[in-house]
């Protein structure tokens, strides 16, 4: 199932740190098959309102994506995210072909 890392970060501080971080990362993610779905970018608020960049990188599934997180190349970037910009990370599974809303209901 595929898995989704997302970030929505804020108070980005571009400079240095941050250039060496997106110069990075895309080589991090190809051992573990990760790909950007989505890379921050214009938002267009339907209800409420979001002051986060949005990123999602989808994965093969949540055991590839634990590994890129963990991974010696990733580490190895991340301290300059961490250093420049706040938000919140996280892996979340997506859902299969045809799957419908009241299908949660079976779990609750």
């Amino acid at each position: 199932m595929t898995c989704y890392a997302v970030g929505l970060l804020h108070a980005v501080q571009m400079g240095p740190g941050i250039v060496a971080y997106l110069e990075g990362i895309d080589a991090t993610l190809a051992p573990y098959g990760g790909r950007f779905v989505i890379h921050g970018g214009p938002q267009e608020a339907l209800e409420g309102a979001c002051d986060r960049d949005l990123i999602v990188i989808a994965f093969p599934d949540r055991a590839a994506a634990r590994a890129w997180y963990g991974s010696p190349g990733y580490r190895a970037i991340l301290p300059h995210r961490l250093r420049h910009a706040r938000g919140e990370v996280f892996l979340i599974e997506g859902m299969g072909e045809g799957h419908r809303a009241t299908d949660i209901l079976r779990g609750a």
